[in-house]
């Protein structure tokens, strides 16, 4: 969240930021500003006020110890008139500061001053790609992750769907074990960079999805338990976790780190649950772009001072799994228009997927799938969770800096890994660094269908 002062301060470069990620017409800057000056003219005149009532209070005493009981009284009169307008004065300030905190919610992060001006996507800028020189041998016609799961019986579509609804799954045999096999390696990698494990909890209460900017202007993309996501939410009002960057964002809300306490970088693997509601021409194949899915994510508290070289850091860090994996990717940094609500700078990390071709994939076809996000938000989740930090033990406490990543998104990792490493034979080879997580397994062979389902389905060749 903006500071009051800053957008008090800066309400030029705060409308720039409006227009530059195409929100001019969601938020009503011009009536916050008012709102501030009418709550700050407010405040100056309760606060002379209280100075009045103060002298009047003092003058009773001295009237009374002087006998003049009708000046006395008439200073009586005033102290009760001046509690009325203050308590109307404190009645409305509190009002418009309750308006106003609804409106700063409601102001996206302001980029950083390196980040490019754009609309949307197609102005994002490729910073660098890796591992296109020396690509491994595929089929003349790669088979989509779908097509290839189905055939291959590993992963489960129909099911899913008839279980929980469309956007679900199920992964089955070697798909499931795979599955497993890249959150492990994933979370040792990243031990191996100094990330200290959590398990945290998947339900969040209201106050958690506030902190990290998931509310309340996402609230249609998140799972509400026991109510309507569009309805009136409380603040111990609990939500399926959207992704690990709230509750571990959030387990510091409200306390004082120390400045030796930083950088603190934890990781932490869970389930992550959207209903991609504001998504048009949402995928209705394959597991890229579904209401759940699994994710090892990295969260950074640093020294504001070092958060933007902590920033490449983070990239590297997340970008070292597909190294590993020996998956083709590349790296974009973000322009406005297509920054997230809550991040001052943004770089994806986009692995290659050759089985379908897109527009805007890369000259030799294919698709670029989105794995990992890594943002800097500044101190903008910290004002909105109170997360704090003493530069010295005896020095005041100040905002701290906040960073994630995904290290990275499992489902599409193995989006990338069936078909880039898929053979001509339709099985999938197992790369290097995940066979010691499957038992040494070295090929992906499918299995034998089950249930009437199978019958006449034929051998696979």
């Amino acid at each position: 969240m903006l500071s009051r002062q800053y957008l008090r301060e800066n309400p030029d470069v705060v409308r720039r930021n409006l227009d530059d990620r195409g929100m001019a017409d969601d938020v009503d800057l011009d009536r916050l500003v008012e709102i501030d000056e009418e709550w700050r003219s407010l405040k100056s005149e309760g606060d002379d006020l209280r100075h009045e009532r103060n002298e009047v209070s003092d003058r009773i005493g001295r009237l009374k110890a002087e006998g003049k009981e009708e000046a006395a009284q008439d200073a009586i009169d005033r102290s009760g008139e001046l509690k009325e307008r203050l308590e109307d004065i404190e009645d409305r300030a509190d009002e418009l500061e309750a308006e106003l905190e609804a409106g700063l919610m409601g102001i996206p992060n302001v980029p950083h001053e390196d980040v490019p001006v754009g609309a949307d996507e197609s102005d994002n800028v490729e910073e660098r790609r890796h591992g296109f020189d020396d690509l491994r041998d595929l089929p003349d016609a790669v088979t989509p992750h779908y097509d290839l799961g189905e055939e291959l019986d590993v992963i489960d579509e129909a099911r899913g769907a008839k279980t929980t609804g469309a956007g679900f799954y199920f992964l089955k045999g070697d798909g499931a074990r795979l599955e497993h096999a890249l959150v492990q390696f994933m979370m040792d990698v990243h031990r191996e960079q100094g990330y200290v494990d959590l398990f945290p909890p998947i339900p969040v209460k209201s106050t958690s999805m506030e902190g990290t900017g998931q509310l309340p202007k996402f609230a249609e993309d998140a799972y509400r338990i026991g109510g309507s996501e569009t309805e009136a939410y409380d603040d111990d009002d609990l939500w399926l976790c959207p992704t690990a960057e709230v509750p571990v964002t959030n387990m510091y809300a409200d306390d004082i780190l120390l400045r030796e306490d930083l950088p603190l970088k934890h990781q932490a693997y869970t389930p992550n649950f959207r209903r991609e509601a504001g998504e048009h021409g949402t995928e209705t194949r394959g597991i890229v772009r579904v209401h759940q899915f699994n994710k090892v994510e990295l969260v950074n508290f640093v020294d504001p001072e070092e958060s933007y070289e902590r920033l490449e850091g983070l990239v590297e860090e997340a970008e070292e799994v597909l190294r590993r994996l020996g998956l083709p990717y590349r790296i974009l940094t973000l322009c406005t228009g297509d920054l997230t609500f809550a991040s001052a700078k943004t770089y994806d990390i986009e692995v290659w997927a050759p089985g379908t071709d897109a527009d805007d994939g890369p000259e030799r076809g294919g698709r670029w799938l989105e794995v990992s996000s890594a943002s800097n938000f500044e101190d903008f989740q910290a004002r909105r969770a109170g997360l704090r930090y003493r530069p010295e033990r005896h020095e005041s406490a100040e905002y701290l800096h906040t960073l994630n990543a995904s290290g990275t998104a499992v489902g599409r990792v193995m989006v990338a890994i069936l078909e880039y490493y898929q053979n001509a034979d339709g099985t999938v080879t197992v790369p290097e660094a995940l066979r010691p997580y499957m038992g040494g397994m070295e090929v992906i062979e499918g299995h034998e269908k089950v249930g009437e389902s199978a019958v006449g389905a034929g051998d696979r060749e």
